[in-house]
């Protein structure tokens, strides 16, 4: 099981190819705020609701200072099929060696209709301008969960 991040804790670095096979570094983003969420896979009911609820809210939270990054362990090509076809504006990068999202704690066992399974864990990690985690978010539901966000971080 990966070690899960809590506040304080400095966010692993990353850089991972997006939706155009452009690499996308978390260092890049530094001085801002960034959400980094993971999803367990592009195209599928609740993660599309959740990358949705991203796009919906993108400029609100831009607003607040915060870039929203989705990581999965998708392929480009699959994410740029997802990003095309729900017309998303959030960065996703795909984390096919799941490295990533082992790093940050979002992949490992987890209870699927009542089977332990091995996995994406749907999470949530706030990292501050400074490269430390602010918030960290594990096992969050698809539906309500950026509305959630933004209330906890007072936006």
């Amino acid at each position: 099981m990966s070690e899960r991040l809590e506040t304080g804790d400095t966010a692993p670095a990353f850089t991972l190819p997006d939706a155009d096979g452009t690499e996308v570094s978390l260092a890049a983003h530094h001085g801002r705020k960034v959400i980094v969420y993971f999803y367990p896979a592009a195209l599928t009911p609740g993660c599309t609701k959740q990358a949705c609820d991203f796009t919906d809210n993108l400029q609100l939270l831009a607003g607040a200072g915060y870039d929203v990054i989705g990581v999965s362990p998708d392929k480009p090509e699959k994410l740029a099929k997802f990003r095309d076809q729900e017309n998303l504006k959030v960065t996703l990068v795909g984390d096919p060696s799941k490295e990533i999202l082992t790093a940050y704690g979002a992949y490992g066992e987890k209870k699927l209709y009542g089977k332990t399974v091995t996995g994406v864990i749907r999470s949530t990690i706030v990292v501050d301008e400074n490269g430390k985690v602010e918030r960290a978010f594990y096992n969050v539901k698809a539906t309500g969960h950026v509305a959630k966000i933004i209330k906890d971080l007072g936006i």
